[in-house]
């Protein structure tokens, strides 16, 4: 069955919980949405995130492109408190598109440009700058540094190594370039830190490799096999950036749970791999806090594999499928599994997502979460691509418009499928329609 959303007010999604078992509220006071948080010795203006979505729209070898800048400096005179800056690659071959950012030091300059231009463009707007993350990532198997696929893999899996064509002769990371890339997560937190950026993420979702480790129940060695070898990659990369750059902010985008019947599992329950066991992302949680960890990030599923996880939709990719599910049951669920882990960890704010499919009662449901302390910080993803000032309108009391909000098309999924430039084709369509109309279009015979 295709769900689309059609709701008028609030109390029609309400009567859908209610016949769903789903625990949705939401509120209307938006006054919670605009208080402060401390973090460390700065402070998050407001508790509004624009979450990290990759623009593939840089030059240079990495460099931020002109729509890059156009981007932020849209999110920064947005409103947004926290704007959490799109993966950017530690070293090119762990790019999924051959226009990802990349920090080194060819590109650090560019960088730092780009986070001087954001943290202006908002103080000339409100007198205040948005805490700035950049998220640090390898691709794993899912990198295209040059557009075709060219798996970088940490352990065989029936069921990944099908979707990225591999098989079981394809080479698996020792543990000697496991140790190489974690040394360039250090060297790339310094890299962030002259940038200009107040935190980094050590990106652990998604099923990149940091997140592919986390599963890697069938790998031998020092990174894999029980959970204790399975989190050790991402906990040395901790110590190793708190090390290397103290007053550095560290987050990590976590997934809560893959959601996927395999034989590498994470957050999954034995025996019901489409059930969330959060046991696991709890007490790696509690130990990453342990360990100086400031921020969490919660998230779930793969867009590679089970989409409607993560990004809840009216209408698939191209060639993809309908949900299995309601798309409020995905909300509810993304909702939940960061209330668990904000439990876990009261000190550390976490980061709530799956706002984006609400439209313009995501901000309602935000107020309702943040203010019972299921979350301390709301993020919007698509929405944000579709409304960079969607925090502005949401801190004015306005509300959120529906004429602006995300239509959850899928189609800036689409054009990160294809490969190219990405940004909203509905709301931003003077600038991305053409550019997906092209890639859309049949390929004309040479």
């Amino acid at each position: 069955m295709n769900w689309k959303f059609h709701y008028q007010n609030r109390d029609e999604i309400r009567e859908d919980c209610a016949s769903l078992g789903l625990d949705l509220e939401f509120s209307p006071d938006y006054k919670v949405l605009g208080e402060s948080i401390s973090l460390g010795t700065r402070t998050i203006p407001n508790r509004l995130v624009v979450q990290p979505m990759e623009g593939f729209d840089a030059i240079n070898g990495g460099e931020p492109g002109e729509l890059t800048f156009r981007r932020y400096l849209r999110y920064a005179k947005g409103g947004a408190g926290l704007i959490w800056f799109e993966a950017v690659a530690i070293l090119p071959e762990g790019c999924t598109n051959p226009r990802q950012l990349v920090i080194n030091e060819q590109t650090v300059d560019g960088l730092a440009r780009l986070v001087d231009a954001t943290k202006q463009a908002a103080w000339e707007q409100y007198q205040q700058e948005p805490y700035c993350v950049i998220q640090l990532t390898h691709s794993g198997r899912f990198s295209k540094p040059t557009g075709g696929r060219r798996p970088i893999i940490a352990v065989h899996d029936p069921l990944f190594d099908q979707v990225v064509g591999i098989d079981g002769d394809y080479p698996v990371l020792t543990d000697a370039e496991l140790e190489r890339i974690r040394d360039l997560y250090g060297e790339a937190a310094r890299l962030a830190s002259r940038a200009g950026f107040d935190g980094v993420d050590l990106k652990a979702c998604h099923r990149y490799l940091v997140s592919e480790l986390l599963a890697a129940k069938q790998r031998s060695g020092k990174y894999g096999g029980d959970y204790e070898h399975r989190t050790r990659l991402l906990k040395e990369i901790v110590q190793l950036v708190k090390g290397a750059v103290p007053d550095l902010g560290i987050a990590v985008r976590l997934n809560g749970t893959d959601l996927v019947a395999t034989d590498n599992t994470w957050g999954v329950a034995a025996g019901q791999p489409l059930q969330p066991d959060l046991s696991e992302p709890v007490r790696l949680a509690r130990e990453l806090a342990a360990l100086g960890v400031s921020l969490l990030n919660v998230t779930a599923g793969t867009p590679y594999y089970n989409p409607h996880v993560n990004r809840p939709y009216d209408q698939p990719v191209k060639n993809g499928y309908q949900a299995p599910e309601h798309p409020l049951v995905g909300v509810a669920r993304m909702f939940a599994v960061a209330t668990t882990i904000q439990e876990a960890v009261p000190k550390v704010p976490v980061v709530g997502t799956g706002y984006s499919w609400l439209r313009q009662f995501g901000g309602e449901a935000a107020a309702y979460n943040v203010s019972q302390g299921r979350h301390q910080l709301a993020g919007f993803g698509r929405q944000a691509f579709a409304y960079p000032d969607f925090a502005r309108d949401l801190l004015n009391g306005d509300g959120l418009r529906l004429e602006k909000s995300c239509t959850t098309c899928s189609k800036c999924s689409q054009l990160m499928q294809f490969g190219v430039t990405t940004g909203c084709v509905v709301r931003d369509a003077k600038v991305y329609a053409p550019i997906f109309q092209k890639a859309a279009s049949p390929k004309e015979d040479e």
